[in-house]
């Protein structure tokens, strides 16, 4: 299996020593998103314009239309509203160099196993970026709830993240989305940012976070949001988002790995992952601007 081979150990004492310096970044978006399967590399998917039926959605009603309707009159006729889209499957595809048959029988590493590991890694961090890029329309917010921040993160003396956080939350809920549990994606930095503020400024305790949480990417929760942090997310942006609801990942093929192998002389590697992200549900969905820092 790959999970096998991916997490592999590295042998020997003096090499494990050193290679305990390095730390792998995860790759968490995946894991809150719906993940389902498709036979096609072009997918046809509709979007959802909103999440309630109601004066928000059209110009044309009233409240009075649909409440308290008159004895004997007609019900006032509405729908929902659904945008046909097409997207196409991308494939995200590395390889090793050729790995000699020599430093795989004497090699101090497990040369096979770390290459399958890494490169595995590698797709999967890819991935994660195509999935923060549908979420948040490459940076653009392009038809979400969206906020530019006013007082970017660091400003302590003056910033708001409390209520940054609370606007998100109500436009979500706005569109009849639940907020509760969502995940809300910020940089290392803004994450530091946020925790100086609460203890440092506010003079709160100093956060919590489960154990059982640490290997999901959240670090902590805060007015029942999840607070995940990632490198992909970009600097100076943020993004709130229902799990599961918002976002279908469309996998073609799952991430799969194989040998291609030269008798006699060595063998590569190759690893594949062919999916694309579909923003089906974009109001389940807030983009932070000038969150900070630049």
């Amino acid at each position: 299996m790959v999970s096998g081979n991916a997490e592999a150990a590295i042998r020997g004492i003096d090499i494990d020593k050193l290679a305990k310096g390095f730390a792998d970044e995860l790759n968490v978006f995946k894991k809150y998103v719906t993940v389902s399967s498709t036979s096609a590399r072009e997918v046809r998917w509709y979007q959802k314009t909103s999440g309630f039926l109601d004066v928000a959605d059209t110009t044309t009603i009233t409240a009075s239309q649909i409440a308290n309707t008159s004895f004997k009159a007609l019900p006032f006729v509405t729908e929902q509203t659904w945008t046909r889209n097409t997207s196409y499957v991308k494939k995200f595809f590395v390889s090793s160099p050729l790995i000699s048959d020599e430093d795989i029988k004497d090699c101090d590493i497990d040369i096979l196993a770390t290459n399958v590991r890494d490169l595995v890694l590698a797709v999967e961090r890819q991935v994660d970026q195509e999935i923060y890029n549908v979420l948040t329309v490459s940076d653009a917010g392009t038809g979400e709830n969206a906020l530019a921040i006013t007082n970017e993160w660091d400003d302590y003396s003056n910033c708001t993240p409390i209520a940054d956080i609370m606007y998100g939350k109500t436009q979500i809920r706005t569109y009849g989305y639940d907020p509760e549990g969502a995940i809300l994606a910020i940089t290392p930095a803004n994450h530091m940012h946020l925790v100086n503020y609460l203890i440092a400024t506010k003079g709160s305790s100093i956060p919590s976070m489960a154990s059982s949480l640490a290997g999901s990417g959240i670090v902590m929760e805060i007015l029942g949001v999840k607070v995940l942090v990632s490198t992909n997310v970009t600097t100076d942006k943020g993004v709130m988002f229902v799990p599961q609801r918002a976002v279908t990942w469309k996998s073609f093929v799952p991430i799969s790995t194989a040998q291609v192998i030269e008798p006699l002389v060595g063998v590569k590697i190759r690893v594949a992952e062919e999916g694309c992200g579909l923003l089906t549900d974009p109001k389940a969905v807030c983009f932070y601007s000038n969150m900070g820092p630049t």
